[in-house]
């Protein structure tokens, strides 16, 4: 399995995200620009020029037309995917997160951080079919909790949102009401910082990976906790096989640490663990720096990670990946 580099940021990778046919793959880096590349051969499409800070994450709509990016400028923006144009800009007070459309793409959410004296808020917009449409109104808002909220997606039918963060409890709101429906248990849930969080490709059951060196699988309807995967180092990014069930997680150090190098250069790696066993199968080395990002194709047959050294390893699996035996 021979990963393809694709080498298109200045700045450390924060985000990748496939379209939904997985013909297209969109990457988010603290270098300010989104990028869009080819999936299949890693060739670089284009790139969406605009936001003034690091863009800490994106979601592109269910047909591949619109791009929403969340931004350390205290913005999210609305793009057209095939020009590259700006349909919208959100205004915000703080630094936008995490940003992701509802299904049916006519809502999006938005989270932002604490900053001054705002506490980290979810903010749910209605998006326009017509982006001449387009206000920057909140159906709801949502004041969060202490910390910051690494990220916020919407649950099953878009009845509830499901966010984590720096207080590490997930928790699950009422989109109508904005009422906290559910918190994960604070013994059986994560002790440090949620960084990630990813789910099913059926919405069953989400993924979340955290500070503590764990990933933990929770049911989404009743946030039990399911299966908890360890490793050695703080979790930076999560993701699922929509294919087989297997779950890739990559980390390495705190951002905050990354100057502290390690011995093991090119060491850092996306571990591949089975997801009822919980067993490790393998990894895949290669990033001179902790993983920030990961995402599979939704064929299940290829991963891409981004990395602090500003990298986007796409890689293919061999046919030996799809036969292995626990």
């Amino acid at each position: 399995m021979r990963p393809i580099l694709m080498k298109g940021h200045e700045r450390p990778l924060t985000f990748l995200k496939y379209n939904r046919e997985g013909d297209l793959l969109f990457s988010c880096a603290k270098d300010h620009t989104p990028t869009v590349w080819f999936a299949d051969n890693g060739e670089r499409l284009g790139t969406y020029r605009g936001h003034n800070g690091a863009v800490w994450c994106c979601d592109v709509s269910r047909d591949s037309t619109r791009l929403i990016t969340g931004s350390a400028d205290q913005t999210a923006k609305l793009w057209n995917v095939q020009t590259g144009t700006q349909l919208y800009t959100f205004n915000f007070g703080s630094p936008t997160r995490s940003v992701d459309f509802s299904i049916g793409d006519k809502l999006a959410v938005i989270t932002t951080d604490p900053f001054m004296e705002l506490t980290s808020a979810i903010h749910v917009k209605r998006i326009a079919r017509d982006p001449s449409d387009q206000t920057g109104e909140s159906v709801l808002t949502i004041k969060g909790p202490q910390g910051r909220i690494n990220r916020a997606i919407w649950g099953p039918l878009n009845r509830t949102i499901i966010s984590a963060g720096e207080d590490a409890v997930t928790r699950v709101w009422d989109t109508e009401t904005g009422k906290l429906i559910n918190e994960s248990d604070k013994e059986s849930g994560h002790q440090k910082t949620v960084t990630s969080l990813a789910k099913s490709a059926d919405w069953s059951h989400f993924l979340t990976g955290s500070l503590d060196k764990s990933a933990k699988l929770w049911d989404t309807r009743t946030l039990t906790l399911v299966k908890t995967y360890v490793t050695e180092r703080p979790v930076n990014a999560v993701a699922m096989s929509p294919l087989l069930d297997h779950v890739v997680i990559g980390g390495g150090q705190e951002a905050s640490h990354v100057t502290t190098t390690d011995r093991r250069a090119g060491k850092f790696e996306a571990k591949f663990f089975h997801k009822i066993l919980q067993e490790e199968i393998g990894g895949v080395k290669g990033h001179f720096g902790p993983i920030n990002a990961l995402a599979f194709n939704p064929d299940g047959r290829s991963f891409s990670s981004g990395g602090e050294d500003g990298y986007v390893r796409l890689h293919h699996f061999d046919p030996d990946y799809f036969n292995i035996k626990m």
